[in-house]
């Protein structure tokens, strides 16, 4: 089913988000000893990195759509605190509701990188309940909050903020200003979440917090029906990975949602893309089995990401039209996001450019060699004026928009960025990417730009193509056949 979707109304919609705050780091560096202390590697770090995690990604995804966001939680009053303020700053998002409390660390998860390698990860948090003056806080400005906003979102994930006190507290307000309630639960005890009015746990957490196996579709409802008598809320939407989504209300036939079939990269993050666009949709006036649809093709943008990502209109709108061109076409300032999150991930970059003007059996060959290189394939194209300049007048045969959807529509392509031919250096510090291809009638050296990449840490690798055809030589033929036909 298709869904016209007017990403503009977004704008307009007010979201209220509360929930456990988190700080994700990444420490990139390289290893090339043994400590003498201990039979561990020495991370020599390079560089670091910082990502909203927890509450703080579904507050940056709802951003990334347009919404007008608030957000309310505990953190704390040292560094790490005054930089999620600061992110949140920059999204302008209103964080009147964040309470910094000199007692609490601010939970953050520090994930050291090296040689494409996820070496080690670090939490520093705690998973005590609030104190009281916290709790009182919190519950004076959702009162305040909750009547002016159009939906609200409970981001649980364990670490005291989101209490039964808490969730009471949301559950009586919403129900006094008639207020839609979303909670991501956590837990085995979903009775916690009375009152609300949809809990979006994954099926994971539904088979533990039903006290049973989900094994089929029948077990499902079984399992959703236990949870929606014991918790009370209305709805139920269980994420279930690649089986899609199901929708459940009590005493009602499930409403199945297949997955979107998407190369999956990281499925990290997704269950906060479900809940930030469910949530938006929901106040933009969707009914709940179309935003159900809707936060079911975001999470199949973002799990084709890597790490805490997020979703954007263009990409949403792309999606539900089934334009896959408009889905890998990306700047150059995106290539640079995506590349530095796989490369947080530990995943290879390989990027490869040329015209590519008259897709043909040697491209195909570079394209399929480069891709199992790495873990993503940027292919940068030159654009049209560019590839005039290269190859002369007539020439590109086909344009730029064109090559884009050709391209696209190979699995062996994940990302296609235009770019001037003046403009590969630039294009390379922003991707930085670990392997450089070409095909094999160039030499390393002859490669434009093999000096920068061997600056970066990476590499130049020659495809061998064994086809003995070129775009130039097909369109050669061509025009000839056509002059001897005319004459």
């Amino acid at each position: 089913m298709e869904i016209a979707l007017d990403t503009s109304a977004f704008g307009a919609c007010r979201i209220l988000v509360v929930g456990d705050l988190m700080l994700d780091e990444y420490v990139w560096g390289s290893v090339d000893r043994i400590s003498p202390e201990a039979p561990v590697q020495v991370v020599t770090v390079d560089r670091e990195e910082y990502a909203l995690g927890g509450a703080g990604n579904v507050v940056n995804n709802l951003a990334s759509l347009g919404a007008q966001v608030a957000v309310a939680g505990v953190i704390g009053t040292l560094e790490d605190g005054d930089r999620m303020m600061a992110m949140f700053q920059s999204l302008g998002v209103d964080t009147s509701g964040v309470i910094r409390d000199p007692l609490r660390p601010t939970t953050r998860k520090t994930r050291i990188i090296a040689a494409n390698q996820h070496v080690l990860r670090i939490d520093r948090e705690t998973r005590r309940a609030i104190p009281d003056e916290n709790h009182r806080k919190l519950a004076d400005f959702i009162r305040r909050k909750l009547p002016e906003t159009d939906v609200m979102l409970i981001s649980d994930y364990g670490k005291g903020v989101v209490t039964r006190a808490l969730v009471n507290t949301a559950a009586e307000i919403a129900d006094s200003s008639g207020r839609m309630v979303i909670a991501d639960p956590k837990g085995l005890d979903f009775s916690k979440y009375a009152g609300l009015s949809l809990l979006t746990p994954n099926q994971k957490e539904a088979a533990l917090a039903a006290g049973m196996e989900i094994t089929d579709d029948a077990t499902l409802a079984q399992a959703a029906q236990r949870i929606l008598h014991v918790s009370g809320v209305r709805y139920l939407l269980v994420t279930r990975g690649p089986a899609g989504m199901a929708l459940f209300e009590k005493d009602a036939p499930p409403y199945a949602i297949p997955a979107e079939a998407r190369q999956v990269f990281d499925v990290s993050g997704a269950g906060d893309t479900v809940i930030a666009v469910l949530g938006l949709a929901a106040a933009a006036g969707r009914p709940l089995r179309e935003a159900a649809r809707l936060a079911n093709t975001a999470a199949g943008i973002v799990v084709g990401k890597v790490g805490t990502a997020t979703v954007t209109p263009a990409e949403l709108s792309a999606a539900l039209t089934q334009d896959a061109g408009h889905g890998k076409h990306k700047s150059i300032e995106e290539l640079a996001n995506i590349a530095s999150a796989l490369r947080r991930a530990g995943r290879k970059v390989v990027l490869t450019n040329g015209c590519f003007d008259l897709l043909h059996a040697g491209h195909i060959q570079l394209f399929t060699a480069s891709r199992q290189m790495g873990d993503a394939l940027i292919v940068a194209i030159d654009d049209d004026a560019s590839v005039r300049r290269l190859k002369g007048e007539g020439r590109p045969v086909i344009s730029a928009r064109e090559r884009v959807r050709i391209l696209s529509a190979l699995d062996s392509v994940d990302y296609v960025v235009v770019f001037a031919t003046e403009m590969l250096p630039r294009l390379i510090d922003a991707v930085r990417p670990d392997i450089l291809t070409k095909g094999s009638n160039y030499t390393s050296e002859a490669v434009i730009g093999h000096e920068q990449v061997a600056r970066m840490g990476g590499r130049v690798a020659l495809v061998e193509i064994t086809e003995n055809v070129s775009a130039s030589g097909i369109i050669q033929n061509i025009r000839q056949n056509i002059g001897q036909r005319i004459g």
